[in-house]
């Protein structure tokens, strides 16, 4: 499974064919050719997790998640009643370890506690390859993160790529290096992203930076008349309460960054979850959410056997003083923008987050790279305009842009006169000139014209994110038009022009 061109998730078949987490999608195709690789489905996810959730839940009370696949929880109350921290530890890896089975080899097993979020989201990782929980001591994060790469705070952190990026540059290479630098110069220079980067690498994240407490009277609950066994009434349900509870927020200045879902059912069962999101829960999160959690529950999948849900009940343990919105140049927000919103927030918690996106402009040289599709609810929740970079871009394709970027590169064979795959050497020499072109399982197509090769090389100074590849443009006999790249003796069609 792929999240942003790598992999996320694996079968046991693939990890045995060598396919890793974190693997770029051309890695992995190269470790197994057969391998089928689809998009991330986090709603699947969910499902496939919530075995683990409830079995960590029967020993460790008031779970956090974030996204489907990461859980955390206060280990100072377990770890004493299960004698110590590294006693509670092999205990939760191996109810996990046993609930998922044979897959736990494939979809990596590890636990890390630490001080902070972070700290401890970097030892779980770390714990994943060594096969042991990863325990830091007390007051020991920031020495624990202190010589590892700040790419993390994009990898577990989450923190914008870009900016990141620019630490390194900046000679900031190290997680202590970003810990050792004045917080106030980190704010002026990187605003509230420096900030967080700063507190993830002195391991002090322990709540999202600036979170506070909620107002009092901020829970909001909604009891049905009957029970309820179908998943899209209390969704619908949830859906209100969120926009109750966010409504509320707001009037105090202020955004959800951690909720306890609560549901309840006819039998006095109480289901509860604690969610969280750094940037803040919106309508649309709070609803998928709650999606997740009662999907597979009273009646709709689960073990409680229970005959419906009674009550529903959202209530923010965390918030933080909201960035807010850059108003337009006449004045602040126009009707026509909250209803806009209020449409995305009920089309996504009908379908989901990830089936309502919108193009989001990043800049680059390969069409694929220019637009990103994002979430619209996260796009709206946004403070000012999304983020655009208009260049330059030196080496970039000149215009006219192709009229389709495909969503995945198809494989593509360029074959010469004497029918052998033409090859581009590291100056740009070809092996031979293009005579014809055949994409996926087609019959091969005359070449009436072409155009290239354009070499490119990005990120040179990244061992792990360097490329170097060369850009074709080929016109058929059919009259169909391809740009296509060939990386590693490997070509690919990237887009079509008609």
């Amino acid at each position: 499974m792929l999240h942003a061109q790598r992999v996320v998730a694996r079968s046991t078949a693939a990890a045995q064919a060598g396919v890793r987490l974190g693997q770029r999608r051309r890695e992995a195709q190269a470790c197994c050719p057969s391998v089928r690789l689809v998009g991330r489905d986090l709603a699947v996810e969910a499902r496939a997790f919530r075995s683990v959730v409830d079995a960590v839940a029967e020993i460790v009370p008031r779970l956090e998640l974030s996204v489907p696949g990461v859980l955390g929880f206060a280990a100072r109350g377990p770890s004493r009643y299960f004698g110590g921290e590294a006693a509670m530890a092999a205990l939760v890896v191996d109810r996990v370890r046993a609930v998922l089975g044979p897959a736990a080899v494939a979809a990596g097993v590890g636990m890390g506690v630490a001080d902070g979020r972070f700290a401890a989201a970097v030892a779980a990782r770390r714990s994943v390859r060594t096969g042991q929980p990863e325990l830091v001591g007390p007051g020991g994060s920031a020495g624990f993160l202190a010589d590892l790469p700040v790419r993390l705070l994009v990898d577990v952190g989450g923190l914008d790529a870009e900016t990141v990026g620019l630490f390194a540059r900046l000679g900031l290479g190290r997680l202590g290096a970003v810990a050792a630098m004045d917080v106030a110069d980190l704010v002026g220079r990187f605003g509230a992203v420096g900030a967080a980067a700063w507190q993830m690498a002195a391991g002090a994240d322990d709540r999202p930076l600036g979170a506070v407490d909620p107002p009092a009277g901020s829970v909001v609950e909604h009891r049905f008349d009957t029970p309820v066994g179908e998943l899209e009434a209390v969704v619908f349900t949830a859906r209100s309460l969120a926009e109750q509870l966010v409504a509320r927020l707001a009037g105090q200045g202020q955004v959800c960054t951690q909720l306890a879902v609560v549901l309840d059912s006819e039998r006095g069962v109480r289901h509860e979850r604690l969610w969280s999101h750094p940037l803040g829960l919106g309508v649309a999160a709070i609803v998928e959410r709650v999606r997740w959690q009662c999907d597979g529950w009273a009646r709709l999948g689960g073990d409680d056997a229970v005959d419906g849900v009674v009550a529903v009940r959202l209530e923010p343990t965390e918030a933080r003083a909201d960035d807010g919105a850059q108003a337009g140049l006449w004045g602040g927000r126009s009707e026509a923008d909250v209803w806009a919103e209020r449409g995305i927030a009920r089309l996504a918690g009908l379908l989901g987050d990830d089936r309502v996106v919108m193009a989001e402009r990043r800049g680059g040289r390969l069409p694929g790279d220019r637009h990103r599709w994002v979430p619209a609810s996260l796009a709206v929740q946004r403070s000012g305009a999304p983020p655009t970079v208009d260049g330059p871009w030196p080496g970039g394709l000149p215009q006219p842009s192709p009229a389709e970027v495909l969503d995945e590169p198809r494989p593509l064979e360029v074959l010469d006169a004497a029918g052998r795959m033409v090859a581009v050497s590291a100056r740009g020499a070809l092996s031979g000139a293009p005579v014809s072109v055949r994409v996926g399982d087609g019959a091969p197509e005359p070449i009436d014209a072409w155009a290239g090769p354009w070499p490119l090389e990005e990120r040179w100074w990244d061992p792990g994110r360097h490329r170097r590849h060369a850009r074709f443009q080929l016109l058929t006999a059919a009259g169909d038009a391809y740009l296509a790249v060939v990386e590693r003796q490997q070509w690919w069609l990237l887009a079509t022009y008609s």
